[in-house]
Formats: structure tokens, C-alpha cells, sequence
């Protein structure tokens, strides 16, 4: 019997975002109010002409609906947050969430890193991603975390092909800093991931929540593997998918299947 692939090839066309059309774009009802002042604002239209002449030049642009995360993950359920900088610059891989890759492909290293994170506090070894890569692949597409209130959000929420960080400052950072900001002005305990120096530059302020809403901050190294080791607060080691949950358990709000 022949074996079946880890997963299928991608085209990178098929996952590209075909235009400027943020009305085509779905988000959960409750962040409707703060999209929809972004895209009419001064800040969104030039962020909308600046994309729209990438694609007219021919660019291809990553991911094809950039507010997935919006759609999965409504402002009521956020209980975690965990903040990326912008997405997956290969073709096929980028679907609108934070560190994940579509359904079927293969894990990049920051992901891989995420994961063998998560076995070794779990303590399970068949769970790490370089000893089993059939799991590896299943557990690379992070929508299920979405569903259970992760809301899993890049601050620049397109890139172009091949080139990382192409649409870093073009107008998305003012979207997604109302957005962190929302979620912020919760009342109920939210967790705030924070890998590397870029995310925590992206630090909600802490007297934009409400007085005494739980709040927890968890800061180590990115996990990519330039840092994932490095001192003095490695990725690797950090513990924070246990401490997330022991914070929500502790009030009330449940935990995450990781």
C-alpha cells in the first residue's frame, strides 16, 4: 500500500490575496466597529491604495483573507493573546493566523519550536515535532487554538512573496495596536504572550484596563532558532502554555487544550 504524504503541494497563487476588499474580508460581529473605523480612516485608505498597487504591479500577497484571526476569534472570547510580527512569506503557508500555516503544511522552524515547547511540558515525547513529523504537520495549523480564544495576531498582517516584513509599516500597525488595545479594555482575564523584542514592544499600556482586570504577561525570546535558546529568558524552557493556563484556571476562566 502505498504511503499517503504528509501533505500536498501548494500553489501560492491559490492562497494569495487576490485585491484590495476589505467588505469581502469577514470579522466576528463585536470587532466590527473597530475594523470598519480603520478601512474608512485616513490610515486605511492609504494602506488600502498602497496594497492595491502591489497587486496591480503584479506582487503576490500573502495571506488571502488577512483578518482570519478577527473572523475566528471574537473580541468577547479572547482569553489569549499571543502577537507575531507578520506572516509567512512562502508560498502556501499563510492563512491570516499568527505562527500558523495552513492545513497540510509543513511547520516552519519557529513553529516546530512551539511545538516541541508544548511536548516538553506536556512531557510527551511522541508529541515533539522532530521525532514525529506526521504530528507535526496536524498540529501545524493553530485554528483550534483560535476557536478556544487564542486570538492569534501578527502586527503587519500582509507580506509579500519571498520577502519578510515587505508590508511592515505601511499602515497595519495602527489597526492591529486598536486591536491589542481592545482586548486590553476587558474585563475578564486575558493572557498576553510576548516572544521576542517586537512583540513586546507591541505592550498593551497598563492603565488602558480596567482597574483590577487579571492580566498576565509572559516575555521570553522569539521562537525562531536564532533565539529559542539564547539567554537570559530562552523560549525553550519558558513554561508558558502551563502558566497561561494556571492564570486562566485560577480565575475562572477555564483552560486551553495546546
Amino acid at each position: 500500500m502505498a504511503t499517503e504524504p504528509l501533505h500536498n503541494p501548494v500553489d501560492g497563487l491559490e492562497r494569495a490575496l487576490p485585491g484590495w476588499n476589505p467588505a469581502a474580508w469577514p470579522v466576528a460581529i463585536d470587532w466590527r466597529p473597530t475594523v470598519e473605523a480603520f478601512f474608512s480612516s485616513a490610515h486605511g485608505h492609504r494602506l488600502g491604495e498602497g496594497i492595491a498597487s502591489r497587486v496591480a504591479a503584479g506582487a503576490t500577497i500573502y495571506p488571502p483573507a488577512p483578518l482570519r484571526a478577527l473572523e475566528l476569534t471574537p473580541l468577547d472570547a479572547v482569553r489569549v493573546v499571543i502577537l507575531g510580527q507578520d506572516p509567512y512569506h512562502g508560498p502556501g503557508q499563510a492563512h491570516g493566523l499568527a505562527f500558523s500555516v495552513a492545513p497540510g503544511v509543513p511547520p516552519p522552524p519557529s513553529l516546530r519550536n512551539i511545538q516541541a515547547e508544548i511536548a516538553r511540558e506536556r512531557g510527551l515525547r511522541e508529541l515533539a515535532p522532530s521525532l514525529d513529523p506526521h504530528n507535526a504537520v496536524a498540529r501545524a495549523d493553530l485554528t483550534p487554538w483560535g476557536r478556544q480564544g487564542v486570538l492569534l495576531l501578527n502586527t503587519c498582517l500582509t507580506v509579500e512573496l519571498g520577502q519578510p516584513a515587505a508590508h511592515v509599516r505601511m499602515g497595519w500597525e495602527v489597526l492591529t495596536g486598536r486591536i491589542i488595545n481592545a482586548v486590553h479594555k476587558k474585563c475578564e482575564p486575558v493572557v498576553f504572550m510576548l516572544w521576542g523584542k517586537h512583540a513586546q514592544e507591541g505592550e498593551p499600556r497598563v492603565g488602558a484596563a480596567p482597574h483590577d482586570a487579571p492580566r498576565l504577561y509572559l516575555r521570553c525570546n522569539h521562537p525562531s532558532p536564532l533565539s529559542a535558546r539564547r539567554g537570559p529568558l530562552p523560549f525553550l524552557g519558558c513554561g508558558h502554555f502551563a502558566q497561561a493556563n494556571d492564570f486562566l484556571r485560577r480565575h475562572g476562566a477555564g483552560t486551553v487544550d495546546w
